[in-house]
């Protein structure tokens, strides 16, 4: 190896762009799965999806709200708040480890303060939380993964505002209720969940033993609101049990009354009503939602695509070459003509001079840049630089350019192509240093 120091373009790193690419996809994988956690969780087996999609098929107007813009409170007949939140007054903590994550009680942050404030608004159904995290990501219903009672019947006690409120359960696996008077059917639950507490009226189930109850709300004692204990009554997985479904569908469309339902996840009160007088201006946080997740994941992903793009293009293929000029169109159309009418008279030997003659002019301007290229491109001078740089080199450059020099002008086509080649290959290793 020569200590050559010719100029080079540097060459693309095709390990460095497939390491750039897995990175920016594993962001995208990331961010997009965090967008999409309460997406998950409202299609699991704990989540609500199946009774938005059982109320539409049943001809009831239902919607479900994550959140993001303000609602018409007069516009819908029947709030439904599925409550995923064990303890309403703190932070949830994230899990660790496997375990945590199955044994978590909390899936997202919810506040008591927007849940009465919506209660205190619209006729609302609370359904209370029951199982853990474990029940979604496994999809197995087992006691283990009940949440702590105390903490639901801490629920209760906030909800209606009663302290002797106390979640209570059933002794047997699988328990049957009776629909609401009026209606007909029989729920089936699987260990289920009840609730007693002063003041609630049992809708389903009986004093004591409440499953669906009519109580008072905390702080005006002239609301009431709904509420569940056990989700499984409308769950994904519980609309399979028993007639779980048809008491559904009957309650909720005499509950609502001919208006929307709306299921609702989200944690603040977006609601307003016909009689607000200020109307909302536009800030720049109505701008600012569209780079807030599940957009952020697509802003970042055009943002990597592009630089990724930029920077490939500037390293690999360098910049735009500069438009080709009338005179060195000329330049090229006489030398294609030229070398032409060399092969149609048999003059392979002169063609071979005139090539070697125009390729070592070429290198030199590769290497040395035009301003030195004239002085470089004679033949014997370029030589006579390579031998200050590999002697070995030069002497085998040296034999071909002396065999071309002394061609006759017609030689067989074989023998050009042989020194063609030779050529070739010598410039190849001058220009690479190899």
């Amino acid at each position: 190896m020569s200590d050559f120091s010719f100029a080079k373009r540097p060459a693309f790193r095709a390990d460095i762009a497939i390491t750039l690419a897995i990175a920016g996809l594993a962001l995208l994988v990331v961010l997009y799965v965090m967008s999409q956690s309460k997406q998950a969780l409202r299609s699991s087996p704990a989540g609500f999806d199946g009774l938005h999609a059982w109320l539409v098929s049943e001809h009831i107007e239902t919607q479900s709200f994550a959140g993001g813009w303000p609602l018409n409170a007069d516009e819908f007949g029947l709030l439904i708040i599925p409550i995923f939140d064990s303890d309403l007054s703190s932070m949830r903590v994230a899990p660790k480890i496997k375990e945590e994550l199955l044994l978590q009680q909390d899936e997202y942050d919810l506040r008591l303060l927007p849940i009465i404030r919506k209660a205190e608004r619209l006729p609302s159904l609370v359904i209370l939380p029951k199982w853990r995290s474990g029940m979604r990501l496994t999809g197995l219903g087992h006691p283990v993964l009940l949440v702590e009672r105390t903490a639901a019947s801490e629920i209760v006690r906030k909800l209606t505002g009663d302290d002797g409120a106390r979640i209570t359960y059933a002794r047997t696996p699988f328990t049957e209720f009776s629909a609401p008077r009026g209606m007909t059917g029989q729920a089936s639950l699987y260990a289920v969940q009840m609730f007693q507490g002063d003041g609630c009226k049992p809708l389903i189930g009986r004093e004591g033993a409440i499953l669906l109850g009519d109580c008072p709300l905390a702080g005006d004692e002239t609301k009431r609101v709904l509420i569940l204990s056990d989700p499984d009554l409308l769950s994904n997985h519980g609309l399979r049990l028993g007639q779980n479904a048809t008491i559904a569908r009957d309650f909720i469309a005499s509950r609502a009354q001919d208006k929307t339902v709306l299921i609702d996840y989200s944690p603040d009160d977006w609601f307003s009503d016909a009689n607000d007088a200020s109307k909302r201006e536009r800030t720049w946080n109505d701008l600012l939602r569209f780079f807030e997740p599940p957009f952020l994941a697509l802003w970042i992903g055009a943002a990597l695509a592009m630089a990724l793009t930029f920077w490939r293009a500037a390293i690999r293929f360098g910049p735009i070459p500069a438009p080709v000029t009338q005179l060195e169109a000329s330049k090229a159309f006489a030398i294609e003509a030229r070398a032409r009418l060399m092969r149609l008279a048999d003059c392979d030997g002169a063609l071979v001079a005139e090539y070697m003659t125009a390729r070592i002019a070429t290198v030199a301007a590769v290497l040395f840049g035009p301003a030195n290229a004239r002085h470089f491109s004679q033949p014997d001078t370029f030589v006579g630089f390579v031998m200050r740089r590999d002697a070995k080199l030069a002497t085998e450059l040296e034999s071909v350019v002396s065999k071309i020099e002394q061609l006759p002008d017609r030689i067989p086509p074989a023998e050009a192509i042989n020194l063609f080649n030779q050529l070739e290959l010598l410039l190849e290793r001058v220009t690479h240093d190899t």
